[in-house]
């Protein structure tokens, strides 16, 4: 029997996104018009729905996935966190996004579109994967 499936080459962006606690509790509960309402997160998701190879899968653009998560961490005393305070532990709200793109994106134009991101991500150090992948389709049917 032959395979059913296909891989196809693809890069994966993370970015965690800091967002308010009332922000998160709307998302968790289905409210989606908090997405544009917590100010982080609408830039990314502008940035990802901008001109660009972000979450481009052919026939649908600005394709991404959102989980909810919460960031763990204790600023050092040089640190100048968006949360917390130095020496104390802290805890973020926050949202993850990820985005897949074409593994032969121009890298130009990858470039731009993680710039914008880092220009717009609030956080002092900000949390952003890439990592190369293979996405799973369907088998080109026999012709």
């Amino acid at each position: 029997m032959a395979r059913q499936y296909d891989f196809r080459p693809a890069r994966a962006l993370r970015i965690h996104c800091p967002v308010a606690e009332p922000v998160l509790a709307r998302l968790l509960a289905g409210d989606h018009q908090a997405l544009e309402d917590d100010p982080a997160l609408a830039a990314m998701l502008a940035i990802v729905r901008g001109d660009n190879p972000l979450g481009d899968f052919g026939l649908y653009r600005g394709v991404m996935e959102l989980a909810p998560g919460w960031e763990l961490f204790t600023p050092t005393a040089t640190a100048r966190p968006t949360a917390g305070a130095a020496d104390e532990n802290a805890v973020s709200s926050t949202v993850i996004l990820t985005v897949h793109l074409p593994h032969d994106a121009p890298q130009d134009r990858i470039d731009a579109a993680i710039g914008a991101i880092l220009r717009a991500h609030p956080w002092e150090v900000p949390v952003i994967e890439l990592t190369e992948t293979r996405l799973v389709t369907r088998a080109p049917e026999a012709g």
